[in-house]
């Protein structure tokens, strides 16, 4: 009996382990700060590109107006094999931003996949507004 509870535990150890995890955009600490007249200057149609640096995601980030003057801050690291770190780039109108290693489109809006091979949407930050700036953190 104890033998069989070993194999089973070893098992399902193994069941857990998936492909999934890999496929993953890697955990990483952000924490970036701009003030919103500074945003204002540097974004273009409400949009600001924040390339790779430290605290600012896996490939930088995408920092994103809604024409409801809320803003959404995504990470630019492609939820399509994300190990290979591949920047998604916005398209123009800035409602998309395509993945220029798989082609895959995502909305600006929510994240969420518009266009094959993507089906997960970009990884998404919570974005504070104080009175003069804004905070991408997660």
């Amino acid at each position: 009996m104890r033998i069989k509870l070993t194999y089973l535990f070893i098992l399902i150890s193994l069941l857990s382990c998936s492909k999934d995890n890999i496929d993953r955009i890697p955990e990483v600490f952000v924490s970036y700060k701009i003030t919103l007249q500074e945003f204002n200057i540097k974004s273009t149609n409400g949009l600001l590109i924040v390339n790779n640096q430290a605290n600012a995601g896996v490939a930088g980030l995408i920092i994103y107006k809604r024409a409801d003057g809320t803003f959404v801050a995504y990470d630019r690291c492609s939820s399509v094999n994300p190990q290979k770190r591949c920047a998604v780039v916005p398209d123009d109108p800035n409602l998309t931003a395509t993945d220029p290693c798989s082609g895959a489109k995502f909305s600006l809006f929510d994240g969420s996949p518009v266009k094959a091979p993507a089906q997960r949407s970009l990884k998404q930050y919570r974005v504070i507004i104080t009175n003069f700036d804004l905070m991408v953190v997660n």
